[in-house]
C-alpha cells in the first residue's frame, strides 16, 4: 500500500491512502493550509501597527521639551534642534492608516473567494462590539498623532514671535507616546476582529471548525469520494 496523507473530515482526523488517481493538487493544497490568506493579512496588521508604535515612541523621545529663544529686533526667534520628530510623527500616522486599512481588509476580505454580506457578519454581536472598539481606538490614535505632528510642525515653521516672553514651546509632551500605544492597541483589536470574523464566516457557511480553511472542502470531499470508489488492497 502506498504512503498515506492526513486529511480532515467533518468529525475526526482520518487517513486517506496516497494513490495515483487522487490529484496531486489536493495534497499540495492541504500542505499549504498553514500558509494562507488569513495569516498574511494578520501579519500585515500586526507589522504595520507595531511600526506605527515604534515611530511614535521614537518621535516622543526625540522631541525636545522646548526650543532656544534668540533675541532679535523686537522679536524672539525660536531655534529648534535638527531632529526627525515631524518626519517620525508623519511616518507613524501613515503606517497607522495602512494598519487600519489592513484591519478592514481582515474583516471584509472574501477568503478563498467566498464573500459574506456585512449584515451576516455583524449578526455576531461580539464581532460588532470589537469592530466598533477597533474603529474608536484607531480614530483616537490617529487624532492624537496627527494633532501632535501638525502642532510640532507649526511650532518649527512659525518660529518668529512678537511676544518677547515666549519660551519657544513644542508639542505637548506625552501625546506622541500616547498615540503610539493606542496605535498598537488598535492593531490588536483588529486582530481580534479578524478571529471573530472567521468564526462568523464559519457559522454563515455552516462548516465544522475542523475544516478550518474555506475552499478546501471540495478537495477533501473529492478525495474521500475517489477513495471509496477505488479502494486499495
Amino acid at each position: 500500500m502506498g504512503s498515506t496523507v492526513r486529511m480532515l473530515n467533518s468529525d475526526v482526523f482520518t487517513r486517506i491512502p496516497s494513490v495515483p488517481w487522487i490529484p496531486q493538487e489536493c495534497y499540495l493544497r492541504i500542505e499549504a493550509m498553514a500558509f494562507n490568506q488569513t495569516t498574511n493579512i494578520a501579519l500585515s496588521v500586526l507589522f504595520l501597527g507595531s511600526v506605527s508604535f515604534v515611530f511614535g515612541i521614537v518621535a516622543e523621545n526625540k522631541k525636545p521639551p522646548f526650543g532656544t529663544p534668540i533675541q532679535g529686533k523686537d522679536v524672539i526667534i525660536c531655534n529648534f534642534p535638527d531632529d526627525p520628530t515631524v518626519l517620525l510623527g508623519t511616518s507613524s500616522v501613515v503606517t497607522l492608516i495602512l494598519a487600519a486599512i489592513a484591519g478592514h481588509v481582515a474583516v471584509y476580505f472574501p477568503y478563498k473567494g467566498k464573500y459574506v454580506p456585512s449584515n451576516a457578519l455583524f449578526q455576531n454581536t461580539t464581532l460588532l462590539a470589537f469592530f466598533i472598539v477597533a474603529e474608536g481606538v484607531t480614530f483616537l490614535a490617529l487624532a492624537m498623532l496627527v494633532w501632535t505632528t501638525v502642532t510640532e510642525g507649526l511650532h518649527r515653521s512659525r518660529n518668529v514671535h512678537h511676544d518677547l516672553t515666549t519660551q519657544c514651546p513644542t508639542a505637548k509632551t506625552g501625546l506622541f507616546g500616547g498615540g503610539a500605544f493606542l496605535a498598537l492597541d488598535a492593531a490588536i483589536f483588529w486582530l481580534i476582529c479578524q478571529m471573530l470574523t472567521m468564526n462568523s464566516r464559519s457559522d454563515y457557511f455552516d462548516e465544522d471548525d475542523l475544516i478550518g480553511e474555506y475552499g478546501e472542502v471540495n478537495c477533501v470531499t473529492d478525495v474521500e469520494t475517489i477513495a471509496i470508489r477505488h479502494p486499495t488492497a
